[in-house]
């Protein structure tokens, strides 16, 4: 093997992160009525961001979900899909059973919360029992079979976030993780006996900052 080839494969093998920002902006997905797909999508809570007209050709209605930077295009001349073709599209949440209950609530057939014992396993009834991210999901369609997954994330990988980066998007978001701060914050003051931590912002502020980066929880 040359030098150059083997400079090619470890380029390969380790590419450099990318420099540039390059935000996905949206998804497409094929339905068979615009309008009824709108009235869907509106349904859930979903912000209407747009619904234009060019002639009897094109049509785009782009809705967007709560605390989503990434919004969602379906209408008319925008994609040769076949409706319903788009599947597994993953929705993020911080509590499972109370983003499935707004569904319910919503009039969705959403189904029941599940989880999975690991990646490749079968799944199992119920939110994971150790309430461990990423493993937690639920499920629905709309109209024409385009299928969502909510999945629960309450802690990202190692590498996933920037280290010095905490983003929540909304107050619920916000408000999930302050209570999941102050769940670990009472089981702090027990382990150090009992007594009103008086620094317990900075302390809820580390533990949200390195939740986020997957980074080692304070304890």
């Amino acid at each position: 093997m040359t030098s150059t080839q083997q400079r090619n494969e470890t380029a390969t093998e380790t590419p450099r992160p990318g420099t540039i920002d390059m935000k996905l902006e949206a998804v497409i997905i094929s339905v068979s009525d615009a309008d009824r797909a709108k009235r869907f999508y509106g349904g859930l809570g979903w912000r209407l961001d747009a619904d234009f007209v060019v002639g009897d050709a094109f049509r785009v209605v782009q809705f967007t979900p709560p605390g989503s930077p990434c919004s969602i295009h379906f209408g008319k001349g925008l994609t040769t899909a076949a409706p319903g073709s788009a599947k597994g599209l993953y929705l993020v949440v911080s509590d499972i059973e109370a983003a499935r209950a707004e569904l319910v609530a919503r009039g969705v057939d959403a189904s029941e919360v599940f989880h999975r014992a690991g990646p490749g396993q079968p799944p199992i009834s119920g939110r994971h029992p150790e309430g461990r991210s990423y493993s937690s999901y639920a499920s629905f369609s709309d109209p024409d079979g385009n299928s969502w997954l909510l999945q629960e994330i309450t802690q990202r990988l190692p590498g996933r976030v920037d280290a010095h980066d905490t983003t929540f998007t909304s107050s619920t978001e916000l408000a999930a993780g302050l209570r999941r701060a102050a769940a670990a914050h009472g089981e702090h003051e027990e382990r150090t006996g009992g007594q009103r931590d008086e620094n317990w912002p900075d302390w809820y502020a580390e533990y949200m900052v390195a939740e986020q980066a997957g980074k080692p929880l304070p304890t």
